[in-house]
């Protein structure tokens, strides 16, 4: 038989699934290393254009990171998932506003059709090159944005659910964008939507806190460099007092040759 591409890609899917499925059963018996290692496995067989493929595996992945508390790998994978899933959903890149003409009509009908609504409730308003590059591939995948929305909203779970367990202001400011947008998704479940609810509401004191404990840091820091620059000049830190400005929010420097 001839050498077909199409065949020997139908064979590595069938491989990749294969592999999947194992991995699956591995995860249901809580076998989460075992599991990361069969679904690394369907990654490399599968064709490397399946984008929802790819990020159904990466998702899984990362919910058995999740299961291992391994927070820093959950993420990493949780955002490949996401990425791979950029180039499906034609609702993720916003439209741009004032430049629909009449001539947009048939676009903005055949976007309407194809898509509806967008994660956030509103409709994809035009076609630019972007959105109609992913329709396209999206058409050419066999999955409909529904599936591909679906496996978002579990990559961005899990991923929110990571950072937040990371700590640290940079994770918790990501937890908390993860969340928002999470709960401005409309198929999102009512037991997801309370999760996320809750923890938009635990993470405003986090992030408040982590921001003063990680600027105390840095303040610190710069005091050390700051007392190894003026050492040599008989001065240290303690000569210059910041006083904020309660109206402006900034900062001015005082002189002060007596230190504390």
């Amino acid at each position: 038989m001839p050498y077909s591409p199409i065949n020997a890609n139908q064979a590595l899917l069938e491989t990749s699934n294969t592999q999947k499925s194992h991995a699956n059963a591995l995860f249901t018996t809580a076998q989460y290393g075992p599991a990361i290692q069969g679904y690394n496995l369907a990654l490399s067989t599968c064709p490397a254009y399946l984008d929802y493929e790819l990020a159904v595996l990466r998702a899984n992945i990362a919910a058995c990171h999740v299961k291992l508390q391994e927070w820093k790998a959950a993420v990493e994978s949780a955002t490949q998932a996401l990425e791979g899933l950029e180039a499906l959903d034609p609702t993720v890149s916003a439209p741009r506003s004032g430049e629909r003409g009449d001539g947009d009509q048939g676009a903005e009908g055949k976007a309407r059709g194809k898509e509806g609504k967008a994660d956030g409730g509103g409709m994809v308003e035009e076609v630019d090159d972007e959105t109609a590059a992913k329709i396209e591939a999206l058409e050419k995948s066999g999955h409909t944005t529904d599936e591909v929305r679906k496996i978002r909203t579990k990559a961005l779970l899990r991923r929110a659910r990571a950072r937040s367990e990371l700590g640290g202001w940079s994770a918790l400011q990501g937890a908390d964008e993860d969340y928002k947008t999470l709960d401005a998704t409309a198929n999102l479940s009512s037991l997801d939507r309370q999760t996320v609810q809750r923890a938009l509401r635990e993470l405003g004191p986090r992030l408040e806190q982590a921001r003063k404990t990680e600027m105390a840091d840095m303040m610190g820091k710069l005091k050390q460099l700051g007392n190894g620059f003026l050492k040599p000049f008989g001065m240290s830190t303690d000569n210059f007092n910041f006083v904020k400005d309660e109206k402006t929010g900034g900062y001015s420097m005082n002189f002060n040759q007596g230190g504390k």
